[in-house]
């Protein structure tokens, strides 16, 4: 499958600034000089309205001569006003204005056009003008043609028709203003838009090449080191630097690697430590077996359970493995019931019995009620099992190990401690890993295979329980875990023969 090729940050940044850049002078060009007139244009319309109604509003003013003079010199337009009582106010601030040059004829054209058109009408022609070395009048062409001799000169005439009351005369309101021609301004824009288009192109290039070198330089120095991660350089240091992004994406890819460096060497142990285990059983296994078939009288009940040890041992290290592997790839399931969790308890401790009697450990159970859960009973005793093995294999000379039940917001909470050295805080967050030691010399557990505290981990998460452990250098530990009680309609009681010889609370028992 092909992948498509796709942009650097540098390239995609020098892309952006080049498409800003000629967008701005695309603007500048079409607002400058392609519609500059239509602007122009448009401006002067509006100011014609604009004076009418500013005309309209101050017909009653007994200063409307100077309204209107006022209005003539700001808004450079010819005024011609005729009040229903035959009043005529002029206001002219144009050289030659064309509502001064109308007949009354002309006057009288425009003043029906505007009463056909709802009392306005406004028209636009070009005047020509003669040139200073010809002499003559003002000609106007509606077609707007070249005529030798003569300027072109836009006009705008508006004429407003204000219907008097009754029977009175209309008020007439005659508007003339000039458009300039824009030719030589345009022209004037065209020049500076080139130089200013070029200037802008220039900087856009230099500011593109700086700011992408500036975005992409620490991006480079990630993927680099990035790229020695995946080869397996876990102590790469990521030192991107220049924005806060980068510093946040550093320490995000520096936490990856030390988890990394982490996770390798958990792996490497777990190798190690799982060879080490395998080799152990199956180096005695084919020991004695040799020395049964090769010397005679060797054939004795001790050599014999020396190897169905060794074996059952490496079977359980398979067990649990296949355990461990079933409980986190999430393919085991849970079967739920309802259980005594004090009496399993009292049913794991019972299975030592041997162990306290032949290697003198004690194993106390400290409980104050029987408690009722609802799980998977066979996973939760496992936890237990695996609790106890680690408390026997970590206890201190004493070889003391006490199991404590308590119930506290509906909640049990099973703890198992031991005597031992204990675990340094900065240890404690791994020692749910499988195979974790808390020194390089492997230590051949007397019971279990070093997996327990990860399948209670599994057991725990799989059931929304909680886990932990509680250590003190030098005193010794204490693992826990924490379920819901089952909830009262699932509690004994009531005409359940079997309840009743369970119910009873008891004191530590060894």
């Amino acid at each position: 499958m092909k992948h498509r090729s796709k942009l650097t940050v540098r390239g995609k940044t020098f892309l952006c600034f080049g498409i800003f850049t000629a967008c701005i002078v695309l603007l500048l060009w079409l607002f400058q000089t392609v519609f500059l007139q239509d602007f122009y244009k448009w401006i002067k319309t509006n100011n014609i309205y604009s004076t009418a109604d500013t005309i309209t509003r101050a017909l009653n003013a007994g200063n409307l001569q100077e309204v209107l003079d006022g209005l003539a010199r700001q808004e450079e337009v010819c005024i011609h006003v005729q009040t229903s009582d035959g009043t005529v106010y002029d206001a002219d601030v144009l050289p030659d204005c064309m509502v001064h040059h109308f007949s009354a004829r002309d006057q009288a054209a425009r003043y029906l056009q505007a009463l056909q058109n709802s009392g306005e009408y406004m028209e636009h022609f070009v005047r020509r003008r003669v040139t200073p070395q010809f002499s003559g009048e003002f000609v106007i062409d509606e077609g707007g043609g070249k005529l030798e001799g003569y300027d072109n000169m836009e006009s705008i005439l508006y004429t407003r028709v204000l219907s008097g009351e009754s029977d009175d005369a209309d008020t007439i309101i005659m508007l003339n203003t000039l458009i300039s021609p824009v030719g030589a301004t345009v022209q004037t824009l065209r020049i500076q838009l080139v130089w200013i288009s070029v200037i802008l192109i220039v900087l856009a290039l230099i500011l593109s090449i700086l700011i992408s070198r500036k975005i992409s330089q620490p991006i480079l120095q990630i993927t680099r080191a990035a790229s020695d991660l995946v080869g397996g350089e876990f102590h790469t240091q990521f030192n991107g630097r220049g924005y806060r992004e980068i510093d946040q994406l550093n320490r995000t890819l520096q936490c990856v690697a030390q988890e990394l460096q982490k996770t390798e060497q958990l792996r490497r142990d777990l190798i190690a430590n799982v060879s080490h285990d395998l080799r152990t059983p199956l180096t005695m296994i084919t020991g004695y077996a040799e020395v049964i078939r090769d010397i005679p009288g060797e054939n004795t009940p001790e050599n014999i359970q020396i190897i169905i040890e060794e074996a059952q041992r490496l079977t359980s290290l398979v067990n649990d493995l296949l355990d461990l592997s079933r409980l986190q790839s999430g393919t085991q399931k849970l079967q739920i019931s309802r259980f005594c969790i004090t009496q399993t308890v009292r049913q794991t401790l019972h299975r030592y019995r041997k162990l306290t009697q032949q290697d003198g450990y004690t194993i106390l159970f400290d409980y104050d009620q029987e408690v009722f859960l609802t799980a998977d009973e066979l996973r939760i005793s496992q936890v237990i099992y695996n609790l106890i093995n680690n408390a026997i294999n970590y206890t201190g000379e004493d070889r003391r190990v006490t199991v404590i039940q308590r119930v506290q917001d509906n909640w049990v909470r099973i703890g198992v401690r031991d005597t031992g050295e204990g675990i340094p805080q900065e240890q404690l967050q791994w020692v749910w890993e499988r195979y974790y030691k808390l020194d390089k010399t492997h230590k051949r557990a007397a019971v279990g295979t070093g997996l327990g505290l990860s399948i209670v981990r599994s057991v725990m998460e799989l059931h929304g329980g909680r886990y932990g452990v509680l250590s003190t250098p030098g005193i010794g530990s204490e693992f826990w875990f924490s379920l819901p009680l089952a909830g009262p309609q699932e509690l004994p009681g009531h005409g359940d023969p079997s309840s009743k010889a369970q119910s009873r609370p008891q004191g530590p028992e060894t």
